[in-house]
């Protein structure tokens, strides 16, 4: 079987994040402006294909200050680098429910390989006769290895923010309809 372009529904789906601030609690955020294109081969899904963008300037931790610090050079640098990046260069299907996506991230002009821990909710008609696939995926990455290194010892000890940020991405697409042909 060929594979089928699907569309997210973004009233269905977001990017969020979790990071430790100053080791004692966690902050956390998501970006509130990005799109992605996924190509689905229902009959082998390791054949199937993700490419998402996400708008830097969009980071939403629900403090004015922090995002503009996030938006800043310390950070994302989201006016010289306005976007991150991510294309998937394999999918491994570990069961019916379970993939793994390796791809390549990129922030900050620096292209890391991401692993995508996926959990397939599988497939299903809505209300409106459209078709609709379910995913969440998760992951881990070091800030540093994409050059996000600021930070600061608080009198206290320790650091204000961890080098780990944990990514959970809930997404529902939405099957674009066979283009009508004659």
């Amino acid at each position: 079987m060929a594979q089928e372009n699907w569309n997210v529904d973004g009233a269905h789906s977001g990017i969020h994040f979790t990071v430790r601030h100053m080791v004692i609690s966690k902050v956390r955020g998501k970006f509130t402006r990005w799109n992605a294109k996924l190509a689905l081969d229902p009959a082998d899904l390791a054949r199937s294909t993700v490419e998402a963008e996400i708008e830097a300037a969009s980071i939403d931790t629900g403090v004015a200050d922090r995002d503009n610090h996030l938006r800043s050079g310390d950070f994302l640098d989201a006016q010289d680098h306005p976007t991150l990046k991510y294309r998937s260069r394999r999918v491994e299907v570990l069961s019916p429910e379970r993939l793994r996506v390796t791809g390549d991230l990129t922030i900050r002009d620096t292209t890391r390989e991401v692993v995508l821990d996926v959990e397939y909710g599988g497939r299903g008609k809505d209300p409106w006769g459209n078709e609709r696939s379910g995913f969440t995926a998760t992951t881990s990455l070091n800030r540093k290895d994409f050059g996000l290194t600021w930070n600061q010892a608080p009198e206290t000890g320790g650091v204000l923010v961890a080098d780990r940020v944990d990514v959970e991405i809930e997404l529902q697409a939405v099957k674009q309809a066979a283009a009508k042909v004659g």
